[in-house]
């Protein structure tokens, strides 16, 4: 059974979100403008195709020459999607692994005791006192009674918090 994160560590990562957000954003307006670059230079390469097609076709028909101009525009937005869509995934990869490794990294903070005693009171209110709650290997806690589980692990909160900002992290490398 999934229970929703503690309000508390949404609130205490705030800052760390809101500086990987910043981190992330540059980076994939970087990786944006990169892609944006290659998809002109992939259009401007196929239209630099198109109309050598075309100048042969002229000789053969105008019929032709429409047809193979139009086969090599969709050629090239498919291509330029398709590594659209490549750039994407990767920014949305690399945003995922620097928000785990930036949140992971907490556990080397001089916060981090107090961060984990947070989490563990959050455990124990959500799952009640007779919780079994344990540290995980990659920092925050995890609960558990005979019939609850709750996961405060950093990365999981980290995972559970980049779920939840999909849709706004999605903009950040939208044209």
């Amino acid at each position: 059974m999934r229970n929703p994160p503690p309000a508390s560590a949404d609130v205490a990562l705030e800052p760390v979100r809101a500086q990987l957000l910043r981190a992330a954003r540059a980076e994939a307006d970087a990786l944006s403008a990169a892609a944006d670059a290659e998809v002109r230079a992939v259009l401007a390469e196929a239209d630099g195709r198109a109309a050598a097609i075309l100048d042969e076709a002229r000789r053969m028909g105008e019929a032709d020459a429409a047809a193979a101009r139009d086969a090599a525009r969709a050629r090239a937005r498919r291509t330029a999607r398709a590594r659209e869509l490549a750039a994407r995934r990767e920014c949305w990869e690399e945003l995922r692994r620097r928000v785990v490794a930036g949140v992971e990294d907490l556990r080397h903070a001089d916060s981090y005791p107090a961060l984990r005693a947070r989490l563990a009171a959050r455990v124990r209110a959500a799952l009640g006192p007779e919780a079994e709650v344990a540290e995980t290997p990659r920092g925050g806690v995890t609960g558990r009674t005979a019939d609850r589980r709750l996961d405060c692990g950093l990365t999981a909160l980290a995972l559970r918090a980049l779920e939840r900002i999909d849709g706004e992290a999605e903009e950040l490398w939208a044209p």
